[in-house]
């Protein structure tokens, strides 16, 4: 055996795990965590700006791809409840993610220690484990233990907290002999999905409901496969959507209150059978549960067994992994396709596909100042289908939900149960890390923007190029038009006259100048004519310098985005699509 510092073994199962990309900020208490990251030279290390925002990178790297599992280091104290957002975020989209702390000696945990503070029982309610470990020779079990339950059953992040003593004392230890405990995950028994297929197929309208569970199993593919074979149309879910192209003939529309399509609310109040794989039932994608479940039939497939029966009582539930349940519907929709016992379902999906091609949103105004719904129009023209969507909350991502288009599993990266403010931008940079060789946007409103906008530096030290979309309008928007139902606009808008930025022209903060103060490149639109060649030039400029570019559109100051308390109740605040013209960049496109 080899005698090691702990932290010397932990780095070495880090790598053996296969978790190599951290982000953090070293301190005191952490500082022989980073000797022995230095010292093995395996980890990849970014320097954040603020350790939530180290969090949110990490975040953004597992969410890039798949079996991908971001670390986010930092000091005691403060760098631990910082983290804490970053644990919300992660915890709460079920995403795995490695956060390690260092702490005060273990004499010192109850003497009120500089920056010593419990974040073992902070962190448990956000996370599937929380643990300081006072003990040297529990340090190889405790990440090994770590890293089951990272990948075990429904995923989720966890945080280790080192007691700077632990970090130094020596243990035997031998890599070579270290491996992986076995990841645990539910799988559906054959009889348990003959009942489901039973039930879909006893509907004359069914729909599957795909969610996140899907993308994090890397089942996609087997998704569409199950979905052609029975004809059956798809609703994604928010954290689902890509899961399903949007432009496959059998991708319905999302549905729910906010970040949804005309077409795919209306698809599903006419559906009668519902299988949901791998989704929460979300209440912004529910609405009011008597108007979503009336005169429907339901079928939940997930692979947390507790979630089942969490929001509402299934007709029948199964606890599984996604990707295996799927492999078993699409195993029998085989064999009954084969013997000519699946119904025809094309007559179903000719309905749901014709309403995609009438029910559209209008996005082409000309309107200056510029109207929303126009960026989205153009940003479909101007990036492809290899295109990777980064945004959080607000009426940017809402509205960009709606008419933005996704072509594929992790392409459309967001933070959807939590909506933290400040998660997009670095994020976004961790999503580079993950997809360095990939086109990447990011969507985010003014104050989202503006809420850890010193991480744009990070982008241009670290060389981590993307095109992040401002639009501006100088309003918390989503709490300005949530504030109509008080009849009141309180402390909402970000407007004033920056003398030492006239040309702002009272939108507030110059984000040109700080863009570029901190090392990026930026290009402010006004007018929408303009917003093609503005996205052409963001793109020429992260190619020859390698930085984020920023890109600030200035908008309408207010806008209210379609929204509503039920699903067959949406508010349209804005004219409907009538010809092709009015959505240019629909996936189907209306007939003139």
């Amino acid at each position: 055996m080899t005698k090691m510092r702990t932290v010397d073994a932990a780095v070495a199962i880090l790598e053996k795990e296969g978790a190599t990309e951290a982000f953090g900020l070293p301190g005191a208490a952490i500082n022989p965590f980073y000797s022995a990251m230095r010292a093995h030279g395996g980890i990849r290390h970014t320097l954040a700006r603020h350790v939530e925002g180290a969090s949110h990178m990490a975040d953004g790297f597992s969410r890039a791809k798949d079996g991908n599992i971001g670390i986010c280091i930092g000091t005691s104290g403060p760098a631990g409840t910082d983290m804490i957002t970053g644990l919300y975020a992660a915890w709460a989209d079920s995403i795995p993610m490695l956060c390690i702390t260092g702490q005060a000696p273990v004499a010192k945990l109850h003497k009120e220690d500089f920056q010593a503070v419990d974040i073992e029982s902070i962190a448990k309610p956000v996370t599937k484990m929380a643990m300081t470990i006072l003990e040297p020779g529990q340090v190889p079990g405790a990440f090994q233990k770590a890293f089951q339950l990272m990948r075990s059953g429904r995923p989720g992040p966890v945080l280790l907290d080192l007691p700077i003593d632990v970090q130094m004392a020596e243990i035997e230890f031998d890599i070579d002999t270290y491996e992986p405990l076995p990841v645990e995950k539910p799988k559906a028994s054959r009889k348990q999905l003959e009942k489901a297929l039973d039930m879909l197929t006893a509907g004359e309208r069914p729909l599957i409901v795909a969610g996140g569970g899907i993308i994090n199993a890397g089942a996609s593919e087997q998704l569409v496969e199950l979905a052609e074979l029975l004809g059956v149309p798809v609703i994604p879910t928010l954290m689902g959507w890509g899961a399903i192209s949007d432009d496959h003939p059998l991708m319905a529309g999302m549905v729910g209150l906010q970040t949804s399509h005309r077409y795919g609310n209306e698809n599903y109040l006419r559906s009668d059978f519902v299988i949901g794989i791998g989704n929460r039932w979300a209440n912004r994608h529910t609405g009011g549960l008597d108007t979503y479940t009336a005169g429907r039939t339901f079928v939940h497939i997930d692979i947390e067994p507790t979630q089942i029966g969490r929001v509402f009582s299934p007709d029948f539930g199964i606890a599984s992994d996604a990707g295996a349940a799927l492999a078993g519907l699409i195993e029998l929709a085989r064999e009954r396709r084969a013997a000519g016992s699946l119904p025809d379902y094309s007559g179903w999906a000719a309905e749901c596909a014709e309403r995609k091609a009438t029910m559209h949103r209008k996005t082409h105004f000309e309107n200056i100042p510029i109207k929303p719904q126009r960026v989205y129009e153009e940003m479909n023209k101007s990036f492809g289908k290899d295109t990777t969507y980064v945004s959080t909350i607000g009426l940017s991502q809402i509205a960009g939900a709606q008419m933005l288009h996704v072509f594929g599993p992790r392409k459309w990266i967001n933070a959807g149960q939590a909506g933290p403010l400040g998660w997009t931008a670095p994020a976004a940079l961790g999503v580079v890390r993950g997809k360095p060789d990939e086109t990447v946007v990011a969507l985010s409103g003014d104050y989202d923007f503006q809420f850890m906008i010193e991480e744009l530096a990070v982008g241009a030290q670290f060389n981590l190029p993307y095109i992040h979309v401002v639009v501006n309008n100088s309003y918390l928007g989503l709490i300005r038009q949530s504030q109509r139902g008080f009849n009141m606009e309180q402390n909402v808008s970000l407007a004033f006259e920056n003398i030492n930025s006239p040309e702002t022209n009272g939108y507030g903060v110059d984000h040109i100048k700080v863009a570029e103060g901190l090392g990026c490149k930026a290009i402010r639109v006004e007018d929408p004519s303009d917003l093609g060649s503005a996205f052409d030039k963001a793109k020429a400029l992260m190619g020859e310098f390698k930085v984020p570019v920023v890109v600030e559109v200035i908008l309408e100051k207010i806008t209210n985005i379609s929204m509503g308390l039920e699903i067959n109740a949406v508010n349209e605040f804005e004219e409907l699509a009538e010809t092709s013209a009015d959505a240019p960049t629909a996936i189907l496109a209306m007939q003139a």
